[in-house]
């Protein structure tokens, strides 16, 4: 094989995996007849410490699940035939006007599609796209040949009746109207929302024909425009009867002969800390101090799986949401009521089954004995995040030496943790004070304080170590299957550009490795802080960062400095935890090793819900802010721009970071147009730029809540 890649042969190169999966499928595009393995690959790209080696066997197990790769025996590829060529497949991104883009791992721009060659695929959709020449805006283009996969075939909108039939009006990007027959309206009235499967589409069909599947309620009524949101993310709205029946079968009282088998913490210091609204208590903490001067810290969180058990009716709906999802004024949970508020959730003053992570530290908080393993506790009191607060600022009220003690060793874990390589981004939470009909009535925002960075602390610690203890074995032993929550390192481009752009406020990140990346980055959020650019580079800075997710395959987490990490501390709320207590009690009573793939399409399935529910979380508070904004029309505000694109300028305002977008057809003194590495909006003419970051002052003109959308002009400052 020809050694041409000599640009890859630098010491120290930080690859993550989606720059690795570019690299490695352009080796196997150059020799499409090839089987090749992980240290081939590894010598082709200059690649010789074990870290990015091992990364390099992950991605060719990815590219394998995802079908461009075939295994022709362990460890050996080669490239699937029907790859090569002229073709790429990927994930359809539609926008406002019509047009898309089709975002793919095999190539490093996403590929343009205009309207008439999306041949019907819709947002989300995975297609295969046939590659054409550059157009003159030198954009990669394409057209739709097949659509391999519907994102999905059930969609939101409001009924808009004629006299023989009806159509579902969609306010989202992409829009096209969907076709019902009278005979298929099942109730639905003119005006009404309505959730509406796609029955059929036609060839020729400008349209695709469907039926109601569910009347939502009236445009405008909170409930329906809150249902609207789930159906939109295909996340359900009720429990099915059968799964309810099944949780009240459940009994409330411990079981006696359960109760010896554990290990029994209800005579130690047990207490909660959570938010003042919450209903549902995962975790408890609990303190004592042991005879050779070391403190006993345990972890308890909720024994879900005891009542939960492998594929009855509650465990495959848990799985199927895998999540609970957070609206603006709701919760829907991932399990019915009776187990997260009621059975699991750890109340006070009430014994509960638990699975803990205990732990001894020493005064300086280092672990020197942990012990894993299913427990019963009894909860003394209940703090909201408020009253603990007040007992750290004080230093009295109830509990206050136990809080004092636990506040002190998570203060020195937490500046152990960013020594190590841990980003510290704690941004500011945007809240609504919302009436009884779910009005919103204002604004606040919400900053992590003391006490929840004290329950931080320790549960991160917990997720770590229950990670090591399954995934830190030595070589040639290898780790069972376990699930872990995995983060990849930033895309270097992305940083590169980031870089550059900080450069113009004085700043700069070092990229030679993983460790001072991250440094650096914690110097710069440091240095920003309180400075008119605060916001911005906070924003970009999180934009470099590749998204959280699930796997079997572990890469480490990135953005937590931690080689191995886990998420095993919520799982009233997240499936994945439900999945780790399970293979943890399994591995503690000496079981074998559990399949690898069929937990790694568990992954996969949880982390896309999770996705789905914070997209839908953006899009209740955007229905919010929009809300909040209806009786502002006409009115001025300052302004930061948060965004900029080839259609417009998104505009957050200051004073209730609520956003909004200035077209750029709106701005007729000047043609602007985009531009991509400098982030920002630039006159052809009178060289005016318009930057992310920069103050302005906006005027609202309009408030669609129907399409969750504020629109903004920009207002001029006078000359003085």
């Amino acid at each position: 094989m020809a050694k041409k890649k000599k640009k890859f042969k630098k010491k120290n190169k930080t690859f993550n995996k989606r720059s690795l999966k570019r690299h490695i499928l352009n080796i196997f595009y150059d020799n499409p007849t090839k089987t090749l393995n992980y240290k081939q690959i590894s010598a082709e790209l200059g690649i010789k410490d074990q870290e990015n080696r091992k990364l390099i066997y992950i991605v060719l197990c990815d590219l394998a699940d995802s079908g461009k790769l075939t295994q022709i025996q362990t460890g050996k590829f080669k490239l699937k035939t029907e790859t090569r060529g002229g073709t790429i497949t990927g994930v359809m991104d539609l926008t406002q006007q019509g047009y898309g883009f089709v975002v793919t791992e095999e190539l490093e721009e996403d590929v343009f599609v205009s309207q008439s060659n999306l041949k019907q695929a819709m947002d989300g959709d995975k297609v295969k796209v046939r590659l054409r020449a550059r157009s003159k805006r030198r954009k990669l283009e394409g057209e739709v040949i097949e659509i391999i996969e519907r994102a999905r075939t059930q969609f939101v909108g409001t009924i808009q009746m004629s006299r023989n039939f009806a159509f579902l009006v969609m306010p989202r990007k992409g829009d096209f109207d969907i076709f019902i027959p009278k005979e298929k309206l099942n109730g639905a009235k003119d005006g009404q929302k309505a959730l509406v499967k796609i029955t059929e589409w036609p060839s020729r069909a400008k349209s695709p024909f469907g039926e109601v599947i569910e009347v939502l309620g009236d445009v405008g009524s909170n409930d329906a425009e809150m249902h609207a949101i789930l159906a939109e993310f295909d996340l359900p709205i009720h429990f099915p009867e059968k799964v309810l029946k099944a949780a009240e079968k459940i009994d409330m009282e411990l079981d006696p002969e359960e109760v010896k088998k554990r290990r029994d913490f209800r005579k130690i210091t047990t207490f909660t800390i959570d938010p003042a609204d919450a209903k549902d208590f995962d975790d408890a903490l609990s303190i004592q101090k042991l005879e050779n001067g070391n403190w006993e810290i345990g972890v308890h969180i909720a024994d879900v799986t005891h009542y939960v058990k492998p594929d009855t009716t509650l465990d495959k709906e848990a799985f199927s949401r895998a999540t609970s999802v957070y609206l603006v004024d709701r919760v829907v949970p991932m399990l019915p009521e009776k187990l997260s508020n009621g059975v699991c959730s750890l109340r006070p003053n009430e014994e509960k089954f638990c699975f803990s992570a205990v732990f001894e530290m020493d005064d300086e908080a280092n672990v020197k004995n942990e012990w894993f393993g299913r427990t019963v506790i009894y909860s003394d009191r209940r703090f909201a995040y408020e009253e603990a607060q007040e007992v750290i600022e004080t230093g009295v009220g109830e509990l206050s030496e136990e809080i004092l003690t636990m506040n002190r060793l998570a203060e020195q874990m937490r500046a152990r943790r960013f020594d190590n390589g841990s980003i510290a981004f704690d941004r500011v939470e945007v809240k609504f004070n919302i009436d009884d009909d779910g009005k919103p009535l204002g604004v606040y925002f919400k900053e992590a304080k003391a006490a929840n960075k004290l329950i931080e602390e320790f549960m991160l610690l917990a997720n770590k170590k229950v990670a090591e203890f399954i995934g830190k074995v030595k070589a040639p032993k290898k780790p069972k299957t376990f699930v872990y929550r995995i983060h990849d390192k930033p895309d270097l481009e992305k940083l590169e550009s980031f870089n550059h752009f900080i450069n113009k406020f004085g700043y700069g990140i070092q990229t030679a490795t993983a460790k001072t990346i991250s440094t650096s980055i914690n110097h710069l959020l440091e240095n920003v802080k309180g400075k008119g650019e605060q916001n911005v580079v906070e924003t970009l800075a999180v934009r470099t960062m590749a998204k959280a997710e699930y796997s079997t395959r572990n890469i480490g987490h990135y953005g937590l400095g931690f080689e191995l990490y886990s998420h095993f501390t919520s799982p009233i709320r997240r499936y994945p935890d439900m999945m780790v207590h399970r293979l943890l009690a399994r591995y503690l009573d000496g079981g074998r090793s559990a399949s690898e793939d069929k937990y790694e399409d568990m992954c996969k399935h949880s982390s896309d819900m999770e996705t789905r529910a914070s997209n839908a979380e953006r899009s209740s508070i955007k229905y919010k802010q929009v809300e909040f904004m209806m009786d502002k029309v006409g009115e001025e505000f300052e302004g930061v721009i948060s965004g900029v694109t080839d259609w417009g300028i998104y505009v957050e305002i200051s004073e209730n970071k609520c956003e909004g977008m200035v077209a750029l057809h709106e701005l007729d003194d000047d043609f602007y147009h985009f531009n991509e590495k400098e982030y920002c909006i630039e006159g052809e003419h009178t060289d005016k730029k318009y930057q992310l970051g920069d103050k302005v002052t906006v005027e609202i003109v309009r408030a669609n809540l129907e399409r969750k959308q504020l629109d903004f002009k920009l207002v001029e400052e006078e000359a003085e």
